[in-house]
Formats: structure tokens, C-alpha cells, sequence
């Protein structure tokens, strides 16, 4: 397949770790990062904590969990 002229060229792309320039296609088992080494390194920081996705607060369902909004009948 890599000497066939009708496949598509592949794209190259930076390994998210080290920044290395990567083959992103079916030869690389890796994709998108440019070894096992990178990928494992990728996981033990998922694993660690490091990465976090933002969210909002979870308040909960019972009312005392609600932060106080102050309304005109406060003052």
C-alpha cells in the first residue's frame, strides 16, 4: 500500500508530547503521537490529573446547596 500511487499522501503532524513531526495514517499505530513511549507518557498524565476538563460547579438537588441570591426584600 505505501507504494501505491492512488493512496491518498499522508499527513504529517506534530506529536502532542515531544512536538516531533509524525506520519498520521494507518503505518503509524501511535497516531498522533510518534511512539509508544509519547502515548504511554499521554495516559500517565491523564492517569496523574494533569489534563482536566473545566466544569461547573454541581450543586446538587437540595435547596440549602444553592448559593444565596440576595433579592430587594434582604435589605
Amino acid at each position: 500500500m505505501a507504494n501505491d500511487p492512488a493512496a491518498p499522501a499522508a499527513r504529517i503532524v506534530r506529536c502532542p508530547i515531544c512536538g516531533k513531526s509524525t506520519r498520521y495514517d494507518q503505518t503509524n499505530p501511535d497516531r498522533p503521537f510518534c511512539s509508544s513511549r509519547c502515548k504511554t507518557m499521554d495516559i500517565a498524565q491523564w492517569a496523574d490529573e494533569n489534563y482536566r476538563v473545566p466544569a461547573k460547579p454541581d450543586y446538587g438537588e437540595e435547596e440549602e446547596d444553592f448559593p444565596r441570591v440576595k433579592d430587594d426584600e434582604d435589605d
